[in-house]
């Protein structure tokens, strides 16, 4: 199911790059121009949270001078989570047939997108993975690593999900994928989101492949990640994982049940 498999898909079409912004005039412009340059077909949606440094000026004035970039403006920050979810069913309304996630910092690297396309042929769901063979980070801590290591073992083992790298946030999504996640019950945050949308696709079937990153740490701007999302993820997970086991148990009780009887 991760990392390799490819199966007869129908057509990807129009690839829309979602770029959740809050607080990041320093990297708005060179992002999209990456994207821009890496895929020319793609288009750019800038998700901007009513950045107080000017994001999303900087994001309009990039889509007046070129018609395949566009710009979602949000009220306030209202977390990582929100703003995908915005951007998915703006991407979803508008018709496109791909939505990629992608971090505004420069640390998912727009030009290994195309084998993250390339992989979506045969999928429903791309994941770009740092923890598999050819996957890498650069200029971590080896405390975030461990870190972000151990939460993604920790979730993978809990919810019995086959993915390496379940927090990750470089995923490229067919829509009718999208479409059959059940996005108006998704509540989750930060990286907990993305564990979530991952959990969910591989619940409903959905041919889930990995590809290989190199995650860069940024050098503009500061880290959204916080002590709050950290906590988020770890009773979430937690929740998830102990709810599912426990409906496993009380799925065997009944059959059993239904057996003797």
């Amino acid at each position: 199911m991760t990392d390799g498999g490819e199966r007869q898909q129908e057509p990807l079409g129009t690839v829309l790059v979602i770029i959740p912004t809050y607080n990041e005039a320093g990297n708005v412009k060179a992002i999209v121009g990456r994207v821009r340059a890496a895929v020319p077909a793609a288009h750019v949606l800038v998700a901007d949270d009513n950045s107080p440094d000017g994001t999303g000026k900087l994001a309009d004035e990039l889509a007046a001078e070129d018609d395949r970039v566009h710009v979602l403006h949000r009220r306030g920050k209202e977390g990582l989570g929100a703003a995908y979810l915005a951007g998915f069913r703006w991407g979803i309304d508008h018709g496109y047939g791909v939505l990629v996630e992608m971090d505004a910092d420069g640390s998912h690297q727009p030009e290994e997108l195309p084998r993250l396309l390339t992989a979506l042929k045969g999928a429903d769901l791309v994941l770009g993975s740092r923890w598999m063979p050819g996957g890498r980070i650069v200029n971590w801590p080896r405390t975030r690593e461990l870190i972000s290591r151990g939460g993604s073992t920790y979730s993978r083992l809990l919810l019995d999900i086959p993915v390496r790298d379940v927090t990750g946030g470089y995923r490229a999504f067919r829509a009718e994928t999208l479409r059959g996640l059940g996005m108006d019950a998704v509540a989750s945050q930060g990286y907990c989101f993305q564990v979530d949308l991952a959990w969910r696709a591989v619940k409903a079937g959905y041919h889930v492949v990995e590809v290989p990153i190199t995650f860069v740490e940024r050098e503009v701007g500061d880290s959204k990640m916080s002590r709050d999302i950290f906590v988020e993820a770890l009773w979430r997970v937690t929740a998830w994982g102990v709810g599912a086991r426990a409906r496993r148990v009380l799925d065997r009780v009944g059959r059993t049940a239904r057996g003797v009887g």
